[in-house]
């Protein structure tokens, strides 16, 4: 997986099964296109546009769009905005989806961006009447949905290293760390607004890793909501029609039926602390690609406690 090319992973992003990563970064650059022709034809057109997509900063303008509490972040202000998000969420968001499957990946995105943008409202909700008065525009940005991926991902496996270019092997801990660190001292520049939604979105993302671990997912509800908008589009399963089979026939159906049943409750085999804690060390020195495919079984069947 982890050697396919980065245009490979979006080819067929919504053709296959347990690929929400690459479709949450296709459905970005998609609105970002989108935005990108609209502002080229008509610039007047574009302002309505970010107007309706943007999370205003003002609850008594916010109250007047809600919907843009979820549509802000999947929308960016330009090119390296949207670049760097995409880059962030990629790398971060390939070890939520390994090791706790597409539901948490996507809930973990939601709740992020979410409490990001309650963030942006509960600030500018605070400040002096005079200072709000002059407030114009809205925020937009995946930013905190990234946060909350990437300080989830270093509280799930902190020792984790990402070579980074001109540096080397750095512990995922300290990226996370660094991110964090620098939205704090930067929550009194011109980009306040978005530096408390990142760290809004990293709160979520320590608290919600930090849940699950306990047994506690937050994310929950996501999931739910989302299965109840996608089976409306959904096919149901055709009718089937059994036709009678030989006995000889019938008789190596079963063996091959039972031999698959005993495959599958020998893979679903749920492993012990120990080696769970052995697997993410291994990562940790060589890479997620270094494990064997057992290994690889045995994080699945862990993570789905």
């Amino acid at each position: 997986m982890y050697n396919n090319s980065f245009l490979d992973d979006f080819k067929y992003a919504f053709q296959r099964r347990e690929n929400a990563l690459q479709q949450i970064i296709l459905i970005n650059v998609i609105v970002f296109i989108i935005a990108g022709i609209i502002q080229l034809l008509s610039p007047s057109l574009f302002v309505i546009f970010e107007s309706v997509m943007s999370i205003p900063l003002l609850v008594k303008d916010f109250l007047l769009k809600p919907w843009t509490l979820v549509t802000h972040f999947f929308t960016h202000y330009g090119f390296s905005h949207i670049l760097w998000n995409m880059i962030g969420l990629y790398w971060f968001g390939k070890l939520i989806k390994e090791y706790l499957g597409n539901d948490k990946l996507i809930a973990l995105y939601i709740l992020g961006g979410l409490v990001g943008g309650i963030s942006i409202l509960a600030l500018y909700g605070i400040l002096p009447s005079e200072y709000a008065s002059a407030i114009t525009g809205g925020g937009k940005g995946a930013s905190a949905a990234v946060f909350a991926i990437a300080v989830g991902a270093a509280t799930l496996m902190p020792n984790y290293s990402f070579n980074l270019l001109f540096i080397g092997p750095v512990k995922i801990k300290y990226i996370a760390a660094a991110q964090v660190f620098i939205s704090l001292i930067s929550v009194r520049g011109p980009n306040m607004g978005g530096e408390v939604a990142h760290l809004g979105g990293a709160l979520m993302g320590y608290i919600y890793i930090n849940q699950l671990q306990k047994g506690n997912d937050l994310g929950q509800w996501v999931t739910s909501v989302l299965a109840f908008f996608k089976s409306f589009f959904v096919r149901q399963p055709k009718m089937k029609v059994n036709y009678s089979t030989s006995p000889r026939r019938k008789k190596a159906q079963q063996k091959k039926a039972s031999s698959s049943h005993s495959n599958l409750k020998s893979d679903s085999h749920t492993p012990d602390q120990d080696e769970i804690d052995a697997i993410l060390d291994k990562i940790s020195q060589s890479g997620y690609e270094s494990l064997s495919r057992e290994e690889k079984q045995k994080l699945f069947n862990a993570s789905k406690k």
